[in-house]
């Protein structure tokens, strides 16, 4: 925008009838005839001079808003992908949970099994089975059984849902755990990351006589890039939208 100079300024003396121009030290307007008799008008003429425009400063919020985008972008990616560096950012920020399964006494009948069914969370990784179990020898002696009748031993194991269905009917599938037939044991089980449906077994099915009593302590350990409160929201929707 054009702005003021800095030039002195000129002052023209002109006639105060017809406003033509007067010489330094007129009396009388060399046009009209007119005395110079007042003042003479001040015409001031002002030098008017062009500026160079000035370079338009970059707008911070631009910048702010790109760099923010692009961190929505890569925390999307990191979310949803399967690319094995986004697993391992959801690895690092995920949240530790523990969930227990079971910590209370229970028995398994003779020729019987009892189980506790546990699922995994939506995204979760680093995932393991942990606890202790013992038969509870004091107790069997307790109900008058001879030494030779008392089998104080248990079987234990971790299997998924579709490896539970073929042990139930009797057949042999693959383990996430067995103990074998043990009167205690301290359990450290690695889990695939991800969601799914276990079972977790006490089998008294070899002893035909003798009922099991039980002490064991038993959670499921992980991490989750999904905080607790967001996998229930997202379980309401869920079941809200009939899914």
């Amino acid at each position: 925008m054009p702005t003021k100079s800095s030039a002195p300024t000129k002052v023209i003396l002109g006639c105060a009838k017809c406003g033509a121009s007067l010489p330094d030290g007129a009396q009388r307007c060399p046009d009209c005839d007119n005395p110079v008799s007042l003042p003479p008008k001040q015409v001031t003429v002002v030098e008017v001079g062009t500026s160079q425009p000035q370079p338009a400063k970059p707008k911070r919020h631009v910048f702010l808003w790109m760099l923010l985008v692009v961190l929505l972008g890569t925390a999307v990616w990191a979310v949803l992908s399967d690319d094995p560096y986004a697993q391992s950012v959801q690895e690092v920020v995920g949240w530790k949970h523990d969930q227990t399964i079971l910590e209370n006494p229970f028995s398994v009948t003779a020729h019987n099994f009892r189980y506790y069914k546990f699922a995994l969370p939506e995204g979760s990784t680093n995932v393991a089975i942990m606890g202790q179990f013992r038969v509870s020898a004091e107790e069997n002696k307790a109900r008058k059984q001879s030494a030779k009748e008392l089998d104080s031993s248990i079987e234990v194991y971790v299997l998924s849902e579709a490896a539970f269905a073929v042990w139930q009917n009797g057949y042999v599938t693959s383990t996430v755990y067995e103990s074998g037939k043990v009167s205690q044991a301290s359990v450290n089980a690695p889990l695939p990351a991800g969601a799914g449906v276990y079972y977790l077994i006490f089998s008294n099915k070899f002893d035909p006589k003798s009922p099991k009593n039980l002490n064991a302590t038993f959670l499921l350990r992980y991490k989750s890039w999904l905080p607790e409160w967001l996998r229930k929201e997202k379980a309401s929707l869920w079941n809200w939208l009939g899914l």
